[in-house]
């Protein structure tokens, strides 16, 4: 997950629109000016990445970000699909035993690969339902529905428009306020579509110390929700 960079002086309000329509799809927006002659898109998972040319508008960066929109939206799980057969080559994969973290700490079992994730996933579905009962009043957001996946890409998401909130199944390797400060992030997506300014303010205003553990997950995967 990376956050929403945008340039001060290409703020413009169907830039704006396009990037809260992206976002809940769970893509961000990054926009860079370069010393380039045309715009640029390039889309990655969970990301859409426009260079600009030094010399252009707001208002033609808007529009030509929106007219792109649809192209993103439509493109984007063929994306994903073919960043995951790169990262989980199944075919030429083992599932050997492997030892176990909980919580960061280790255990003494050994598990392969598809029972770990079956144990990741009931132990987080234990602790879920407190986690979640302690943080939205303190973010001041109620996810409707709240659910476990095994994600490659990202450690959680959220569908605004659903109020859904999604964790993955591995976050029960790491200590557990990694997964506490998942949680917080995803509800602050309920105030905040995207990754601006206020949604990080809004973050750390809930969770003072969160950068912590932002930075502990953040060292796992180069495609979870960053902060710049």
């Amino acid at each position: 997950m990376e956050p929403l960079s945008l340039p001060q002086k290409y703020v413009h309000p169907l830039l704006e629109s396009a990037a809260q329509r992206l976002a809940q799809s769970g893509i961000t927006l990054q926009i860079t000016s370069k010393r380039v002659k045309n715009i640029n898109f390039r889309l990655k998972p969970y990301q859409l990445m426009i260079s600009v040319p030094l010399r252009i508008t707001a208002a033609q960066v808007a529009q030509a970000v929106t007219t792109r929109v649809p192209w993103a939206l439509a493109n984007h799980p063929q994306v994903l699909a073919q960043y995951d057969r790169k990262q989980n080559p199944s075919p030429k994969s083992t599932n050997a035993d492997s030892p176990v973290l909980l919580w960061g700490v280790p255990q003494s079992l050994t598990l392969n690969q598809t029972d770990k994730v079956a144990y990741y996933r009931q132990q987080l579905s234990i602790v879920m339902p407190a986690l979640f009962d302690k943080w939205q009043p303190i973010v001041g957001a109620e996810a409707r529905e709240t659910r476990i996946k095994k994600m490659h890409t990202r450690w959680g998401s959220c569908n605004t428009r659903a109020r859904r909130i999604w964790l993955s199944a591995h976050l029960p390797a790491y200590p557990i306020e990694c997964t506490e400060y998942v949680i917080v992030h995803e509800l602050c997506h309920l105030h905040h579509a995207n990754h601006s300014r206020a949604f990080w303010q809004t973050v750390a205003t809930a969770m003072p110390e969160y950068q912590q553990w932002h930075d502990m997950l953040a060292g796992k995967s180069g495609l979870i929700d960053n902060k710049a």
